[in-house]
């Protein structure tokens, strides 16, 4: 239980999936991974950033991804989600809310993302201005099932908990 009199303290989730394409570079939580295939999308299909702004966004209150980047404004075609990611940073703060730690677990079959982990965490977490130890990165595989098992989508959940510093009246 966290006892903190001087913030107030909430939590967001974001999910998102993604179908394979070819011909596209695979981006995972804002890092290059070398597969085939990436992932079809508006922007740059990072499912692994998008689950993580879509959590960020409900922990503050402030609607999701879809409301902000919407597919059909074409300032955010083929965009780097890194780029979408300090957007939302900046909206965060500007409502005085700091990210304090993120969770996200990634559902891919292929590729293997054991070797990729840490840039991810390392990635996120310069991106948030947050503490490696901060950011936690999950891979999971769907044993077959489904699109994810069968290698058609990759998917991603996120969490996580801001803060907002109280004002004090004395």
């Amino acid at each position: 239980m966290i006892e903190d009199h001087d913030h107030e303290y909430r939590i967001g989730i974001g999910t998102d999936i993604h179908p394979v394409a070819e011909g596209r570079k695979l981006m995972l939580g804002g890092v290059y991974v070398p597969h085939p295939a990436g992932l079809a999308g508006h922007s740059d299909g990072d499912v692994a950033l998008h689950a993580v702004i879509d959590a960020l966004l409900g922990a503050g209150a402030m609607g999701d991804i879809g409301m902000l980047f919407p597919d059909s404004d074409p300032t955010w075609k083929d965009a780097d989600s890194k780029e979408l990611l300090f957007v939302v940073k900046e909206k965060l703060r500007e409502k005085r809310w700091e990210p304090v730690n993120i969770d996200l677990t990634i559902h891919a079959e292929a590729p293997r993302l054991e070797p990729v982990k840490g840039q991810i965490k390392r990635c996120i977490a310069g991106l948030l201005e947050i503490d490696f130890t901060s950011v936690n990165v999950k891979a999971k595989t769907n044993e077959g099932l489904g699109e994810i098992g069968a290698g058609e989508a990759i998917a991603a959940t996120a969490v996580a908990l801001v803060r907002k510093k109280l004002k004090r009246t004395l």
